[in-house]
């Protein structure tokens, strides 16, 4: 009798264990900048990335012809989205230019020279065969260290299929372009 009601106690626990984590997971790696670029600062901080509700789930979306969002099957980002994308942009603009970049919280009691808080609107693998980042992102540099600024980017990477590691490769790239836009934007 004890031996069955064990056997009841387990059934919940072996039908969770079934249900989890079969899905393949991708990172959201971008590629190293060619160049490093001279900024006339010495830190940068960068905010935690906004994104559209779509993008902050672990679901890798792709648009269909009609304009839905559907998630790929069976794949998913391997980190938090926003949290990925925060340190992937921190990371390329720390390797493309002279400053040393950091995502928040900024760990210094020197606060960094300019902090760059990004807000994205569109983040998606689109039906055209174009992977799209755009949004706008602010340059805050309360000691006046550079100018500040407030800027859009929209940014178009080609993708010659939706599979998961495509849309992670061209989410990647589309973060370096980022980057390369912020820098360019530092050094006036």
């Amino acid at each position: 009798m004890m031996s069955v009601l064990r056997a009841l106690m387990l059934i919940p626990f072996v039908a969770l264990a079934g249900c989890g984590g079969q899905d393949a997971r991708y990172l959201l790696d971008s590629p190293m900048p060619q160049r490093q670029s001279r900024v006339p600062l010495s830190t940068i901080e960068v905010r935690e990335v906004t994104l559209p509700a779509y993008a902050s789930a672990t679901e890798i979306m792709v648009q269909d012809p009609d304009g839905a969002l559907r998630p790929v099957p069976r794949s998913a980002w391997a980190d938090d989205p926003v949290r990925a994308l925060t340190l992937a942009l921190a990371r390329n603009l720390d390797a493309a230019s002279s400053a040393t970049a950091m995502g928040e919280p900024w760990p210094l009691e020197q606060p960094a020279d300019v902090r760059i808080d990004v807000r994205i609107e569109h983040i998606v693998a689109q039906s055209d065969g174009q992977f799209r980042l755009a949004g706008q992102y602010s340059v805050a540099s309360p000691d006046f260290v550079v100018r500040e600024s407030i800027n859009r980017f929209d940014i178009l990477q080609p993708l010659a299929d939706t599979t998961p590691a495509t849309v992670a490769a061209a989410s990647g790239a589309a973060v370096l372009a980022l980057a390369d836009l912020i820098v360019a934007r530092l050094r006036r």
